[in-house]
């Protein structure tokens, strides 16, 4: 089956996640690489609860939007993209991103965020988008800095990771008003 297409990049698209997509994200998130770095590292999902997580996530489409992220050279499924804690009134988000680890340096981390930075402010009118990033993860921080996001303060020694201790926690945010191009895109207005 062809993966619909949401947004296309230069090596990367934007796409819709399909439900054969389940069984790699619930791999790529139990993975110690990826997972040293996520929300709740100190873990491992059981598929049970990985099942309704992701139905919830389905249901819930108020508050999350979710993107594959896929070669264009091959359509091979490289990783995830979203917003997730979407506020309608005040119009922001928070981000992230999984890439699979064989895809880790090859820019498709801050060329999905691009395109889902356009995505956020032209199609869904936000007007400020964030992160949160564990200090050891270098790589993440330069690809929200890659595509404008702003570092806005440091929560100490905020987060438990089994392989680097307690570590802190990074906010970073990017304005619409502040986004004056990012990476591969340029930023022309909304048309909700």
């Amino acid at each position: 089956m062809e993966r619909p297409k949401i947004m296309r990049g230069e090596k990367i698209s934007l796409a819709i996640i399909l439900k054969e997509d389940k069984d790699k994200w619930f791999l790529w998130i139990n993975d110690r690489n990826i997972q040293s770095f996520l929300n709740d590292g100190a873990r491992i999902h059981l598929r049970e609860e990985f099942d309704e997580i992701y139905e919830m996530s389905k249901k819930n489409k108020q508050k999350m939007v979710d993107f594959a992220i896929v070669d264009n050279t091959n359509g091979e499924l490289i990783g995830f993209v979203g917003l997730q804690g979407i506020n309608w009134v005040s119009r922001h988000a928070m981000v992230w991103y999984v890439i699979a680890k064989e895809h880790w340096g090859k820019g498709y981390a801050s060329e999905a965020l691009s395109l889902l930075c356009k995505f956020a402010f032209e199609n869904m009118n936000l007007n400020k988008l964030w992160a949160r990033v564990y200090e050891p993860n270098k790589a993440s921080q330069r690809v929200l800095e890659k595509n404008g996001f702003k570092f806005v303060g440091r929560l100490r020694k905020h987060v438990y990771l089994p392989e680097f201790g307690y570590v802190d926690e990074l906010h970073y945010d990017l304005l619409r008003e502040d986004n004056k191009g990012g990476v591969g895109f340029s930023f022309s207005g909304c048309w909700l």
